[in-house]
């Protein structure tokens, strides 16, 4: 039995934040098919940009729940 849109969502809070992005990209890339390869480079570089901003303590992350109501918020309008 194939997993559920849940189950794959919770299996992906236990991955690395790098494992995750990567999902992401791969799952958008699948979505639209193809991508100007200048543009995915330069997504892959702001995306480290962000990411080393984040482990050095320069910026602060936001946590899942944080981000859900944000979401939520803004669906809501």
């Amino acid at each position: 039995m194939p997993m559920t849109l849940d189950q794959i969502v919770e299996e992906a809070h236990h991955l690395p934040a790098t494992q995750v992005a990567e999902l992401v990209d791969r799952l958008t890339l699948d979505l639209h098919h193809a991508v100007d390869p200048s543009i995915e480079e330069a997504w892959k570089k702001e995306t480290q940009r962000r990411w080393n901003e984040i482990e050095s303590g320069r910026e602060k992350g936001v946590s899942s729940e944080e981000m859900k109501g944000r979401i939520r918020g803004i669906l809501s309008r």
